[in-house]
């Protein structure tokens, strides 16, 4: 006896980039918003795999 195994279909992966909400709230969010971006553009100055993006439309 023997079994047929369909095979699953690919899922698309969808990265979501934006949820239609502002970044931030408020003064204080978005200065850390902001300082976390500049921490992250330090840590991986040296890796050009990697680009580093911040909203500023708050």
């Amino acid at each position: 006896m023997s079994t047929v195994l369909n095979p699953e279909k690919k899922r698309k992966i969808i990265y979501p980039d934006s949820d239609g909400e502002r970044m931030s709230d408020n003064t204080e969010q978005f200065d850390w918003i902001v300082e976390v971006k500049l921490n992250l553009e330090l840590i991986f100055a040296n890796d050009p795999n990697v680009f580093i993006a911040g909203d500023l439309l708050w």
